[in-house]
């Protein structure tokens, strides 16, 4: 099961200042909300969310936030204003393809920010379906391949590192599709890909097995990726990207070009 470049996000290597909590909180709070209110508000029978719920708890979000977003989708803290998931397709610089979710109780005005924030840098918020047939999603599973020492007996035993043979048997048990190793600032990692229905399937296997799960959601991937060379255009297209992520209605931000690592700290020095 041989990993793919094309597989992988871009990642901009940029530390997120404490200001940005507070947004990375209300972004969580706001997919517990509409998972809770899309199925069972039990994030044991509800996998949307018991995966909102595990992310928040891995972002440092309270527990008491968590029941509280919980109790807003199952709609007994009183009358809320609705949320719904919107998916918005648009053109950065250069003709790049960037493809948003949202969770808005407001489509005017998120249409609205949204078209200011391309507009402003080099692109342009484009109609539905215009660049979403580039794009597949799936379900996107990472895990730490060190773990730190608890104290506790663990299939690992004594050592602190995974077996990397038998995590692929897992990955392929699961119904993996796709399996890379990167170097991540948690330290090495294994990356999965899979369906979207069976990421459930594929986060339990893994969890039987004892294996931590650093991440797992569903993400949206580009079937082809445009090489970015130029450091005026990358420039323009990481403010995009930033400007995109800091909406309060968007949730995810996803574009199918590429840069070197050496262009990405340049271009957001």
């Amino acid at each position: 099961m041989a990993g793919h470049s094309k597989w992988a996000n871009i990642k901009r290597q940029k530390a997120r200042v404490d200001a940005k909590k507070g947004a990375i909180f209300t972004k969580i709070s706001r997919e517990i909300i509409v998972a809770a209110r899309s199925g069972l508000p039990d994030p044991e029978s509800n996998f949307q969310l018991r995966t909102a719920v595990e992310k928040a708890k891995a972002a440092g979000i309270p527990n008491e936030n968590i029941e509280r977003a919980i109790a807003k989708g199952a709609g007994t803290l009183g009358n809320e204003n609705s949320l719904e998931a919107i998916r918005y397709e648009g053109y950065g610089p250069g003709g790049v393809a960037v493809l948003i979710e949202a969770l808005t109780d407001n489509r005017n005005r998120t249409a609205a920010d949204l078209r200011v924030a391309f507009s402003k840098n080099g692109g342009n918020l484009g109609e539905t379906g215009c660049v979403g047939w580039m794009f597949d999603q799936k379900g996107f599973v990472e895990v730490l391949l060190t773990i730190p020492d608890t104290g506790r007996k663990r299939r690992t035993e004594a050592s602190t590192t995974i077996d990397e043979d038998e995590l692929l048997e897992a990955f392929l048990e699961g119904g993996a599709d796709t399996y890379e190793l990167n170097e991540t600032e948690m330290g090495p990692v294994a990356e999965a890909f899979t369906e979207p229905t069976n990421l459930e399937t594929l986060s339990n296997t893994l969890k039987e097995r004892g294996y931590p799960i650093s991440q797992m959601e569903l993400r949206w991937i580009p079937n082809n990726t445009v090489e970015v060379s130029d450091s005026d255009q990358a420039r323009s297209l990481l403010k995009l990207m930033d400007a995109l992520e800091d909406l309060d209605d968007v949730q995810t931000v996803t574009a199918n070009f590429e840069m070197s690592d050496e262009l990405m700290s340049a271009s957001v020095a």
